[in-house]
């Protein structure tokens, strides 16, 4: 569909609410096929209506069509995107989480095979609350940022898993052009809730202290400060985040 900023932006403006990812305030976006999106003024993600969020069932059928095999070469190679960069500043025999892994928790695979050991977590195939109490030298999360319907919240979680020098590594699309945006794939899908920008993962990390950096065109590494790991180059430090890694019981929706 033919869609110009003009009929994408016809949404009373007038309206807002709270950003899921920042907290901050967004403003209507866009409205495709009855799907209404928000856009925060802050962090610039784009976000999903809180009203048409998929419920648990309708988010566990959908993730039982994908075929993500872990012995299939190019699911492999579509995860190196990650781990490639990840394994590069990792210390030999780290510890980590793979969040929202799905049932073929492939880049755990990979990773272990470089001789690191890794714990699972997935609300749907693998739910382990146990290995959301412990620390790590990193977490991982391939295509799950965007099925979060409670970012802002997740990812304060997971930044309180890391310990000092620890990583936060994530893989999701990082924005398109606004005129594309309703014929864009990613959007397409039903589980796709929200959608981030660097922008947005720069802001979250100096609100966790962390810092950013964009490894590949769709991941970005953000680090805890302190030592630990291969870091030539030293944090950025958000005087806001003091907090060392601890257990929490907040619960996180993670993705297939």
């Amino acid at each position: 569909m033919a869609w110009s900023v003009a009929q994408a932006l016809a949404m009373d403006q007038s309206t807002h609410a709270a950003c899921r990812v920042c907290l901050g305030g967004a403003r209507p976006f866009m409205t495709v096929q009855g799907r209404r999106y928000w856009r925060c003024r802050r962090c610039r993600a784009t976000e999903l209506d809180a009203a048409q969020l998929p419920d648990p069932e309708t988010e566990l059928q959908h993730y039982l069509t994908h075929r993500n095999d872990p012995a299939d070469a190019g699911y492999r190679r579509f995860l190196s995107r990650l781990a490639t960069p990840l394994l590069e500043v990792l210390d030999p025999a780290s510890e980590g989480l793979d969040f929202g892994c799905g049932p073929g928790p492939a880049l755990a695979a990979m990773l272990e095979a470089a001789g690191h050991r890794v714990r699972l977590h997935d609300l749907f195939f693998r739910p382990d609350p146990a290995a959301l109490g412990r620390c790590y030298d990193f977490v991982t999360l391939t295509e799950v940022a965007e099925h979060l319907h409670r970012p802002h919240a997740v990812f304060r979680q997971l930044a309180g898993l890391l310990r000092p020098g620890g990583r936060l590594a994530v893989m999701t699309a990082l924005g398109i052009d606004d005129r594309r945006f309703a014929d864009w794939r990613y959007r397409r899908d039903p589980t796709h809730v929200v959608f981030y920008r660097v922008a947005t993962f720069r802001y979250l990390a100096r609100s966790l202290g962390l810092d950013c950096r964009r490894v590949a065109p769709d991941v970005v590494l953000l680090r805890k400060p302190g030592s630990g790991g291969k870091s030539s180059t030293p944090p950025v430090v958000a005087a806001s985040n003091t907090r060392f890694c601890a257990s929490t019981t907040e619960t996180a929706r993670a993705r297939a």
